[in-house]
């Protein structure tokens, strides 16, 4: 389950992962909510926390995560993935390379 968290600036969107996250989650949660912020700002910053309650992602749902990153793929200001679950950190550490541009990975 995806929850979108409230209370951040605009142009900020923030989500948490809980339990397991499928298809669904991305097509009725934050694809809608991502492509709205790009309208309305034209750029995205996602905060995306995984936390102990998350336990990972069906084969769709990370085909959906691949699918609108492409998607938007110049309108990525900044995202951060905010985690205390071992192999999510290691996998971003991994894969984190992918998701810059002229920025710094740190």
């Amino acid at each position: 389950m995806i929850e979108i968290l409230n209370s951040y600036p605009e142009g900020i969107l923030a989500f948490s992962a809980k339990g397991e996250v499928t298809t669904e989650d991305y097509t009725n949660t934050l694809i809608p909510a991502i492509e709205e912020c790009i309208t309305q700002f034209d750029k995205v910053t996602v905060l995306y926390h995984l936390g102990p309650e998350f336990t990972g992602y069906t084969a769709g749902a990370m085909f959906s995560d691949a699918k609108v990153g492409l998607a938007h793929l110049s309108k990525w200001e900044k995202i951060a993935v905010v985690s205390d679950v071992s192999w999510v950190r290691k996998g971003i550490h991994m894969l984190g390379f992918m998701a810059m541009s002229s920025q710094t990975f740190q």
